[in-house]
């Protein structure tokens, strides 16, 4: 018995050394050249064309000497008619009857050659007449099924195990692909309206000697040849200001971010972003940019304009409705903040019962007024603005009201997706309030900026009038699939190492009585200890092991439910 491996992975090796001891290489290194692929014989289907694909193996239906499989690639299903005299016309049957019906696996990846044609039940299929192993799957795919009324059975859906292992998910989950590539296309849809308008796409550091551009608690590592403190980039802000300040007109990034702070179902701790900045413009431009540019992507990628989000249909249809900061929490706190001191701020907060610790300035008791009280009534796409200048460090101040600044942020579904500003590009009074960050740090904010003296520096040669915009990708995504988790719209989100696995306590098991080749059967269905097993009903046990049995063709009798019995007592 082996205790590391599965009944079903132990099948599976020994078809591998069966394969080999044939002279098939079950992972051979040459190009398997295709000429076609599972959607491309669907649309342009041409009755007895030869064609070549590849793909995994699924849903054998073999008996005798003929039967149908499933082939899957990256763009879907095509069935396979697989005969013996077709796949092997002369005397040497070996490739049908040892290969196809005994050492082929649900998963594992073969390709066929084969030519085109309809069955009875009106299916494209394809007839094969030759087939190439090209990689053995050596551990068993979940097999998830559908049944004719529609009803999933065996789903793969723990999502810890559906993130810890996205390569299964992929294969078994056909709407987690479809996200993807629904992300795909809406990345894709914002880079071309940028690129229509004359925008250049640049890279900036990841690796940055202060981790500017945003409040956030940066991850800290330490570089060893300049033997310094460097930060994993928390926002790309800074470096594309001087990239205006250096002659261009627009430029952006699709810039993967890092903060080491929470993580929840819309955060991860790394996690991507687009910011844009554009001379010569100001926030209010920048607001019709957004919209016209939201607008556009939905119909690029998606069709439409309106989008289900849970129970909820949101509408990026421009334009967006506009909403000042200080009526937004005048409407519902009844509070106005206009002119309202760091104490009676903090007053307001105690009051309502949220947080409001001494170290926190007023631009974070603001920011926790609306962002409790009010950010989760704003449902459809909507602009928040003209936010309190202790909130927008990096922001220029309103025209009209110098106690405000320029800024929006656009909330959809009540979360942040957008943030902008008329960009700050006074180097005296940009300085000013990155020292009075650097005072809030002193207080014990670990969300405070950095002094960036090198961008400071940079202003200072003049950086032209400026709007800037950063779009969270991830939370857009969420929105236009209908995932209601940042996790589902990650390939590889961050997660906890895995637990190793203990061994079975294969003495408990001996103790019962119980058979080896039923302990077997147990530990591959995730039994490890008697305990463990006594958690599961016995008549259900009775059931998936004679199910066991026959899968496997174990040559023993039948597992008795009364028998079973007594491992419980």
């Amino acid at each position: 018995m082996n205790l590391n491996l599965s009944p079903e992975e132990i099948v599976r090796r020994e078809a591998l050394a069966k394969m080999r001891a044939l002279g098939i290489e079950p992972f051979p290194a040459e190009e398997f050249i295709t000429t076609s692929n599972a959607e491309e014989i669907k649309a342009n289907y041409e009755e007895g064309k030869q064609v070549i694909v590849a793909g995994r193996l699924m849903n054998q239906r073999i008996q005798g000497k003929a039967g149908f499989a499933d082939l899957f690639d990256s763009t879907g299903r095509i069935q396979l008619y697989i005969n013996q005299d077709a796949l092997c016309p002369g005397e040497d049957k070996s490739l049908y009857q040892d290969v196809v019906r005994h050492l082929l696996h649900y998963g594992d990846f073969v390709g066929v050659e084969g030519s085109l044609f309809t069955t009875k039940l009106g299916e494209i299929s394809i007839h094969v007449s030759g087939l190439k192993v090209l990689a053995k799957s050596l551990k068993p795919l979940p097999m998830v099924k559908t049944d004719a009324d529609g009803k999933v059975h065996d789903a793969f859906t723990d999502p810890e195990l559906r993130y810890r292992m996205r390569y299964v998910d992929l294969v078994v989950n056909p709407k987690v692909k479809d996200t993807f590539v629904k992300r795909t296309k809406i990345v894709n849809a914002m880079r071309n309206f940028f690129n229509d308008k004359g925008y250049l796409e640049v890279d900036t550091p990841v690796l940055q000697a202060i981790p500017g551009g945003a409040s956030a608690r940066p991850f800290i590592t330490h570089h060893n040849s300049l033997d310094i403190p460097m930060y994993l980039r928390i926002a790309n802000e800074l470096y594309l200001k001087r990239l205006i300040v250096g002659g261009f007109d627009g430029v952006y990034e699709f810039s993967r971010n890092f903060r080491n702070e929470g993580m929840d179902r819309t955060h991860n701790p790394e996690f991507t972003v687009m910011e844009i900045y554009v001379a010569y413009k100001d926030y209010n431009w920048m607001m019709n940019f957004t919209e016209q540019m939201l607008e556009h992507v939905a119909i690029e990628a998606l069709g439409k304009t309106d989008v289900q989000f849970g129970e909820k249909t949101l509408s990026f249809k421009a334009p967006f409705a506009r909403v000042t900061m200080t009526d937004a929490i005048k409407q519902y706190t009844g509070f106005d903040i206009t002119g309202k001191s760091e104490d009676e701020l903090r007053a307001k907060c105690l009051e309502l019962g949220l947080d409001a610790g001494e170290n926190l300035g007023k631009g974070k008791l603001i920011d926790t007024l609306f962002g409790e009280m009010c950010e989760k009534h704003f449902i459809q796409p909507t602009f928040i603005t003209d936010y309190p200048v202790e909130m927008s460090p990096l922001c220029k101040r309103h025209r009209e009201n110098p106690e405000l600044t320029e800024r929006f942020e656009l909330m959809v579904n009540g979360k942040e997706l957008a943030n902008a500003y008329s960009e700050l590009n006074d180097p005296i009074d940009q300085r000013e309030r990155f020292e009075e960050q650097a005072r809030l740090m002193e207080r014990g904010d670990d969300e405070a900026m950095f002094i960036d003296y090198d961008f400071l520096r940079s202003l200072e040669y003049g950086m032209p009038p400026t709007s800037g915009m950063g779009i969270g990708i991830d939370r857009l995504v969420m929105m236009m699939t209908n995932n209601e988790s940042i996790q589902e719209v990650l390939f590889f989100p961050q997660m906890r190492p895995e637990k190793k696995q203990e061994g079975p306590d294969l003495a408990s098991f001996e103790a019962k009585g119980i058979q080896a080749h039923w302990i077997d059967a147990i530990v591959s269905m995730g039994f490890l200890s008697l305990d463990k097993l006594k958690e599961t009903k016995p008549t259900a046990l009775h059931q998936n092991l004679n199910q066991y049995r026959k899968k496997n063709k174990l040559d023993v009798p039948a597992a008795q439910l009364e028998e079973i019995m007594m491992w419980f007592s």
